[in-house]
Protein backbone atom coordinates (compact mmCIF):
# COMPACT_ATOMS: atom_id res chain seq x y z
CA UNK A 1 0.00 0.00 0.00
CA UNK A 2 1.42 3.40 -0.92
CA UNK A 3 2.10 5.67 2.04
CA UNK A 4 -0.79 8.15 2.20
CA UNK A 5 1.22 10.45 4.47
CA UNK A 6 2.94 11.74 1.29
CA UNK A 7 -0.30 13.43 0.16
CA UNK A 8 0.08 17.18 0.43
CA UNK A 9 3.87 17.08 0.33
CA UNK A 10 6.15 18.89 -2.07
CA UNK A 11 9.23 16.78 -2.67
CA UNK A 12 12.65 18.44 -2.73
CA UNK A 13 13.42 19.87 -6.16
CA UNK A 14 15.97 18.03 -8.22
CA UNK A 15 19.04 19.45 -9.91
CA UNK A 16 18.39 21.88 -12.78
CA UNK A 17 17.79 20.28 -16.17
CA UNK A 18 19.55 22.02 -19.07
CA UNK A 19 17.30 22.01 -22.12
CA UNK A 20 19.49 21.15 -25.08
CA UNK A 21 18.81 22.43 -28.57
CA UNK A 22 19.46 18.99 -30.06
CA UNK A 23 17.15 17.35 -27.50
CA UNK A 24 14.36 19.67 -28.66
CA UNK A 25 15.08 18.87 -32.31
CA UNK A 26 15.17 15.12 -31.63
CA UNK A 27 11.94 15.23 -29.65
CA UNK A 28 10.18 17.32 -32.31
CA UNK A 29 11.30 14.87 -35.00
CA UNK A 30 10.17 11.88 -32.92
CA UNK A 31 6.64 13.24 -32.51
CA UNK A 32 6.34 14.61 -36.04
CA UNK A 33 6.44 18.30 -35.07
CA UNK A 34 7.59 20.16 -38.17
CA UNK A 35 7.29 23.77 -36.98
CA UNK A 36 10.44 25.63 -37.99
CA UNK A 37 10.76 27.23 -34.51
CA UNK A 38 11.41 23.72 -33.13
CA UNK A 39 14.26 23.01 -35.56
CA UNK A 40 15.80 26.26 -36.77
CA UNK A 41 17.41 28.81 -34.43
CA UNK A 42 17.01 31.62 -36.97
CA UNK A 43 13.29 30.90 -37.35
CA UNK A 44 12.87 30.81 -33.57
CA UNK A 45 14.71 34.12 -33.17
CA UNK A 46 12.64 35.68 -35.96
CA UNK A 47 9.56 34.65 -33.95
CA UNK A 48 10.94 36.39 -30.85
CA UNK A 49 12.52 33.45 -29.01
CA UNK A 50 16.15 33.28 -27.88
CA UNK A 51 16.55 29.70 -29.17
CA UNK A 52 14.56 26.79 -30.59
CA UNK A 53 11.18 26.16 -28.96
CA UNK A 54 10.18 22.80 -27.53
CA UNK A 55 6.82 21.22 -28.36
CA UNK A 56 4.51 21.44 -25.31
CA UNK A 57 4.87 17.74 -24.47
CA UNK A 58 8.67 18.05 -24.23
CA UNK A 59 8.29 18.56 -20.47
CA UNK A 60 7.80 14.79 -20.06
CA UNK A 61 11.46 14.22 -21.01
CA UNK A 62 12.61 15.60 -17.67
CA UNK A 63 9.52 15.39 -15.41
CA UNK A 64 8.87 11.67 -15.94
CA UNK A 65 12.35 10.55 -14.81
CA UNK A 66 11.85 12.60 -11.62
CA UNK A 67 8.43 11.03 -11.11
CA UNK A 68 9.83 7.55 -11.73
CA UNK A 69 12.56 8.07 -9.13
CA UNK A 70 9.92 9.02 -6.56
CA UNK A 71 7.66 6.08 -7.43
CA UNK A 72 10.53 3.60 -7.13
CA UNK A 73 11.40 4.87 -3.62
CA UNK A 74 10.53 1.99 -1.26
CA UNK A 75 9.48 4.55 1.38
CA UNK A 76 6.47 5.47 -0.76
CA UNK A 77 5.46 1.86 -1.49
CA UNK A 78 4.20 2.21 -5.08
CA UNK A 79 4.07 -0.89 -7.31
CA UNK A 80 5.73 0.54 -10.41
CA UNK A 81 5.67 -2.84 -12.17
CA UNK A 82 1.87 -2.74 -12.51
CA UNK A 83 1.45 0.96 -13.21
CA UNK A 84 -0.48 2.50 -16.08
CA UNK A 85 -0.78 6.14 -17.02
CA UNK A 86 -4.37 7.28 -16.48
CA UNK A 87 -4.27 10.94 -17.51
CA UNK A 88 -1.81 13.74 -18.23
CA UNK A 89 -2.07 17.49 -18.63
CA UNK A 90 0.55 20.11 -19.38
CA UNK A 91 0.09 23.84 -18.96
CA UNK A 92 2.82 26.05 -20.33
CA UNK A 93 3.32 29.41 -18.64
CA UNK A 94 5.86 30.25 -21.32
CA UNK A 95 7.55 28.19 -24.04
CA UNK A 96 10.39 25.85 -23.09
CA UNK A 97 13.45 26.88 -25.10
CA UNK A 98 16.93 25.65 -25.83
CA UNK A 99 19.35 26.78 -23.13
CA UNK A 100 16.75 26.89 -20.35
CA UNK A 101 17.84 25.58 -16.95
CA UNK A 102 14.68 24.18 -15.38
CA UNK A 103 13.91 22.92 -11.89
CA UNK A 104 11.06 20.51 -11.18
CA UNK A 105 9.22 20.22 -7.87
CA UNK A 106 6.84 17.27 -7.52
CA UNK A 107 3.69 17.75 -5.43
CA UNK A 108 1.79 14.67 -4.23
CA UNK A 109 -1.78 15.89 -4.65
CA UNK A 110 -4.00 12.87 -4.10
CA UNK A 111 -3.99 9.13 -3.44
CA UNK A 112 -7.17 7.05 -3.55
CA UNK A 113 -7.92 3.35 -3.62
CA UNK A 114 -11.00 2.34 -5.58
CA UNK A 115 -12.09 -0.80 -7.36
CA UNK A 116 -8.86 -2.61 -6.51
CA UNK A 117 -6.61 0.14 -7.85
CA UNK A 118 -4.48 2.85 -6.28
CA UNK A 119 -4.86 6.18 -8.10
CA UNK A 120 -2.15 8.76 -7.56
CA UNK A 121 -2.21 12.37 -8.74
CA UNK A 122 1.14 14.14 -9.02
CA UNK A 123 1.68 17.76 -10.03
CA UNK A 124 5.05 18.98 -11.26
CA UNK A 125 5.82 22.67 -11.04
CA UNK A 126 8.60 23.55 -13.47
CA UNK A 127 10.41 26.85 -13.02
CA UNK A 128 13.55 28.43 -14.38
CA UNK A 129 16.50 28.85 -12.04
CA UNK A 130 15.24 32.33 -11.13
CA UNK A 131 12.01 30.77 -9.87
CA UNK A 132 9.81 32.01 -12.73
CA UNK A 133 7.06 29.48 -13.62
CA UNK A 134 7.54 27.72 -16.94
CA UNK A 135 5.11 24.76 -16.88
CA UNK A 136 2.74 22.79 -14.70
CA UNK A 137 2.16 19.13 -15.42
CA UNK A 138 -0.34 16.83 -13.79
CA UNK A 139 -0.35 13.04 -14.01
CA UNK A 140 -2.86 10.48 -12.81
CA UNK A 141 -1.09 7.17 -12.31
CA UNK A 142 -2.82 3.90 -11.50
CA UNK A 143 -1.52 0.63 -10.11
CA UNK A 144 -3.30 -2.49 -8.98
CA UNK A 145 -3.82 -2.78 -5.25
CA UNK A 146 -2.51 -5.89 -3.55
CA UNK A 147 -5.27 -8.42 -2.93
CA UNK A 148 -6.34 -8.59 0.71
CA UNK A 149 -4.64 -11.38 2.64
CA UNK A 150 -6.54 -14.61 2.08
CA UNK A 151 -8.53 -13.16 -0.83
CA UNK A 152 -8.44 -14.71 -4.27
CA UNK A 153 -6.68 -12.76 -6.97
Amino acid sequence: MPDASFVGRALPAGAPYRVGREKIREFALAIGEGASVCHDVDAARAAGHPDVVAPPTFAVTFTMPAIEAFLRDPAFGWDYSRMVHGDQSITLHRPIRGGDDLVTTIHVEDLKTRGGSHMLTLRCEVADIDGEPVATTKALLVTQAEPAEGARA
